[in-house]
C-alpha cells in the first residue's frame, strides 16, 4: 500500500520507477571468482551435498539456494525428474470440406466375442461431409496391412483410384494407424494422412459416434456374437 500512495502522491498518478531505480549491489555478493569455485566444485553432486562437504573441510561457500542459482546460471543445473517437462499441445489440424470424399475418418472398435476376453475387431472408414459409411469390415486381429487392404478396395469401390482430386484421411494414433504398412499405401495412393492430437479422445468424434451409435441400438447382443459371420452380418 506504501508503494501505491506514493504512485498517486498530489492526486497524480505516475509510472512505476523501480526498474530503473539504480540499487546498490549486495555487501555479500559473490564475486566472479567465488562463482567460479562453485561451478568448479559441482560434479554431479547436489548443492546440499557440496555445501555439506565445505562445511565439514571448514570452508564456506555460500548458501545452498545461491548454489543453485550460480549452477542454474552457469548452465549445470538440468531436470533430473521422470516426470518430462510440460509440452505445449500442437493445435489440432482443421479441415473443411465442402463436397463428398475429400475427408475421411476411419477407426477400429472392439466386438465382443462368445466369450469373455475375446474380441472381433470393426474397422469402419466414415466420409465426413455425407457421413456415409465407405467401408467397414471385421477381422479378427488388429493390423495395418488389413487396414490398407480395407482402404485399397474402398478407393476401388468408389473409383477413386483414377481421380487426382485430394483425399485426407483423418484417425487417432493407433498402433494399425502408424503401422509402417498402412501410411505407405496411403502414400501409394494419394492420400494425406491426418491424426488427433495425443491424448486428446475427441479428435476423431465421428467415428467414436458411429461407434457409439451402433452399440447402443436395442440389438446389440451385449452377450457376444457366436462368431466372425454373425459379427460380420
Amino acid at each position: 500500500m506504501r508503494t501505491y500512495y506514493l504512485w498517486v502522491a498530489e492526486v497524480k498518478v505516475t509510472a512505476d520507477c523501480r526498474p530503473d531505480t539504480d540499487c546498490p549491489e549486495a555487501a555479500n555478493k559473490l564475486s566472479p571468482e567465488e562463482r567460479e569455485a562453485v561451478v568448479a566444485l559441482y560434479r554431479s553432486r547436489p548443492s546440499a551435498f557440496i555445501m555439506a562437504d565445505q562445511a565439514d573441510k571448514g570452508c564456506y561457500q555460500a548458501s545452498e539456494s545461491t548454489m543453485y542459482r550460480v549452477l542454474h546460471e552457469a548452465g549445470q543445473q538440468h531436470r533430473r525428474s521422470r516426470q518430462q517437462t510440460p509440452q505445449r499441445k500442437r493445435s489440432p489440424n482443421t479441415h473443411q470440406v465442402t463436397e463428398p470424399n475429400r475427408l475421411w475418418c476411419w477407426d477400429i472398435s472392439w466386438l465382443p466375442g462368445p466369450a469373455r476376453g475375446t474380441w472381433w475387431y470393426l474397422y469402419l472408414i466414415m466420409d465426413v461431409f455425407s457421413r456415409k459409411i465407405v467401408g467397414h469390415e471385421v477381422y479378427e486381429t488388429e493390423a495395418g496391412k488389413l487396414a490398407a487392404e480395407l482402404i485399397q478396395k474402398v478407393c476401388w469401390r468408389e473409383h477413386l483410384t483414377d481421380c487426382h482430386k485430394p483425399l485426407i484421411l483423418h484417425s487417432d494414433n493407433g498402433g494399425p494407424m502408424k503401422a509402417s504398412t498402412f501410411p505407405k499405401k496411403l502414400y501409394d495412393l494419394g492420400i494425406t494422412p491426418s491424426y488427433s492430437r495425443p491424448r486428446v479422445s475427441n479428435n476423431n468424434a465421428f467415428a467414436e459416434s458411429a461407434f457409439s451409435t451402433l452399440k447402443y441400438q436395442p440389438g446389440f447382443p451385449v452377450d457376444g456374437f457366436e462368431s466372425l459371420v454373425d459379427a460380420k452380418d
